[in-house]
């Protein structure tokens, strides 16, 4: 049976898990981010501009 105290430890330690924390990190710092950007400010900003009232909209995953 696996020690699962030395197999969590040996897997944060290797570099996949460094890319994990890494990643995690990411994650959590582009939530705090754009949780801080108002919904209505980008909308207020430009109504009249010609790619939105084409229908064109972009949208970012």
């Amino acid at each position: 049976m696996l020690n699962r105290n030395n197999t969590a430890q040996a897997f944060w330690q290797s570099k996949l898990g460094h890319a994990a924390l890494a990643s995690i990190a990411a994650m959590v710092l582009m939530i705090a981010v754009t949780a801080q950007i108002m919904p209505g400010a980008a909308s207020a900003a430009s109504p009249t501009h010609p790619v939105i009232t084409a229908g064109a909209a972009l949208e970012v995953a």
